[in-house]
């Protein structure tokens, strides 16, 4: 489902203050169009896009000094940023600061770690271990790594409601390629599912409300951006499009979800009006929106 995944990334400090202080970095995304994949960010409407590192990128056809580093998830203060690197020759979790430094691995487990996303308070951080993938939680400085899911089946793509309450994953029928879309509370208890569309579903996405989900299923063939509701009910499919819809990312103020379509970035709101980001010349995928800033007590 990823467009990025057959590439390597190249380094790509994901520091949101970086360049001029006039670009925003509401939304970031990965793409191509330094040559290996990097992070980026612009404005909500596309505007200052911009590379999050002036690093010199490697040529992507070289074989050293690329660093397959993916899925960037923001803290929920917007100070930190986590993400999955191949660094140390496993896939591994890392955390940088927003500016640029600090870099920390998180993860050193003898089987890997993906997909990480962060709690509502900031404490701990959901992920993916091993293959196929577990269910599992740590705290956000690396310790204490536990699996909650079943140890049984094939999970994959975690996300943390906004409320904290809830983990949305997706888990693959043994014996099966149908995915279904699951929630379990952080403890690992609770777990039900809510999809039975008997398809592959993937990249969950809570509102800011948690009351909703929105995900990408291929039930009608190719994969479109579906909602359903935490209880399981008022199913219904956001895009209708030949294209492939991926990787859905629910907007902070509710209004917007931003996915991957042709290479380009683009979001639709909650009516279906579509509007497109990015020109989708440089395989842009993977957004990911920077939470609200609170207002200071």
């Amino acid at each position: 489902m990823r467009l990025y995944s057959l590439a390597f990334v190249a380094v790509a400090l994901l520091a949101a203050g970086c360049g001029s202080s006039s670009k925003k970095s509401d939304l970031l995304m990965v793409s191509s169009r330094s040559g290996p994949y990097a992070i980026y960010a612009m404005s909500a409407g596309g505007d200052g896009q911009h590379r999050l590192s002036s690093d010199k990128l490697p040529a992507a056809t070289g074989p050293a000094g690329l660093f397959f580093q993916v899925d960037p998830a923001w803290s929920p203060d917007g100070r930190l940023v986590a993400f999955g690197s191949d660094r140390s020759g496993k896939p591994q979790l890392y955390v940088i600061r927003a500016d640029g430094s600090g870099l920390r691995q998180l993860t050193s487990l003898a089987k890997g770690a993906a997909r990480p996303t962060w709690s509502a308070n900031g404490k701990q951080i959901a992920f993916i271990a091993g293959e196929p993938g577990n269910l599992s939680v740590l705290g956000a400085d690396g310790s204490n790594p536990r699996q909650i899911g079943d140890g049984l089946s094939n999970e994959s793509d975690p996300s943390w409601s906004a409320d904290g309450k809830l983990i949305a994953f997706v888990r693959r029928i043994q014996g099966t390629s149908i995915k279904e879309l699951y929630v379990v509370r952080p403890d690992g208890k609770g777990a039900r599912k809510l999809t039975t569309l008997n398809a592959s579903v993937g990249s969950p996405t809570w509102s800011p409300d948690s009351k909703q989900i929105a995900f990408t299923s291929n039930a009608r063939e190719h994969f479109e951006i579906s909602i359903v509701g935490v209880d399981g009910s008022k199913l219904h499919r956001l895009t209708d499009s030949p294209s492939e819809d991926i990787e859905p990312a629910w907007s902070p103020d509710g209004k917007l979800i931003a996915f991957s379509r042709d290479g380009a970035i683009t979001t639709v709101d909650l009516a279906g009006k579509l509007t497109t980001v990015t020109d989708g010349q440089n395989n842009d995928a993977s957004p990911a929106w920077k939470p609200l800033e609170k207002p200071a007590k």
